[in-house]
């Protein structure tokens, strides 16, 4: 017989993960598909060397407003303009215009996460990583591309994968310059003596 599931509650010392996976099942609940993605995202993957106090949820389909504002009150989110906030957290949650894409590339492929002992789909860790450089690649923003390097350096990604994506977008010179950041902080291999 299966053992239901205690139901996680948000609080004061909520971790990122516990109040995603708690945004996550309530989504679920009401019917909503929905894919974690950004800086919470990076949070994750980066084993917290990266922080991020939104998390941003991208939904899969339409939702109107009033059915998202019940979901997420179940949770015990309210809406404060574009994002929503929960007493007992810093944390907060937007919900990005989608489709879920990382620049040019609309075929990515959520992956799920055991968050807080329950599953979450968001991206995977090679995509996460991509999210991060497009952030750098399009807006500058160098605090995206210490985050991407630090995912690199936490996970297996598919580097090829990441450059080709990247000569796709236009910006093969900023992927070297990732590459050369990831590249500085892994220790050389010596050689060894015969």
């Amino acid at each position: 017989m299966k053992h239901a599931q205690a139901p996680l509650r948000i609080g004061a010392r909520s971790t990122l993960a516990e109040v995603a996976a708690v945004v996550a099942e309530t989504l679920k609940t009401a019917g909503i598909d929905a894919v974690l993605t950004g800086g919470a995202c990076a949070t994750i993957y980066s084993k917290g060397e990266f922080h991020s106090l939104d998390l941003d949820f991208i939904l899969a389909g339409a939702v109107d407003q009033k059915r998202l504002d019940e979901a997420m009150a179940a949770a015990g989110f309210g809406r404060a303009g574009d994002h929503y906030v929960h007493p007992k957290t810093r944390f907060f949650v937007e919900f990005p215009r989608g489709p879920l894409s990382i620049g040019k590339d609309s075929s990515v492929e959520p992956v799920k996460l055991r968050m807080a002992r329950r599953w979450v789909k968001a991206l995977s860790a090679t995509d996460s990583c991509r999210d991060r450089l497009a952030a750098y690649f399009f807006w500058n923003d160098l605090s995206s591309l210490d985050a991407a390097v630090a995912i690199a350096r936490s996970n297996k990604v598919d580097l090829r994968s990441i450059g080709r994506w990247s000569e796709a977008e236009g910006h093969a010179d900023r992927f070297e310059e990732f590459r050369r950041q990831l590249d500085a902080g892994r220790p050389r291999v010596r050689a060894r003596a015969s």
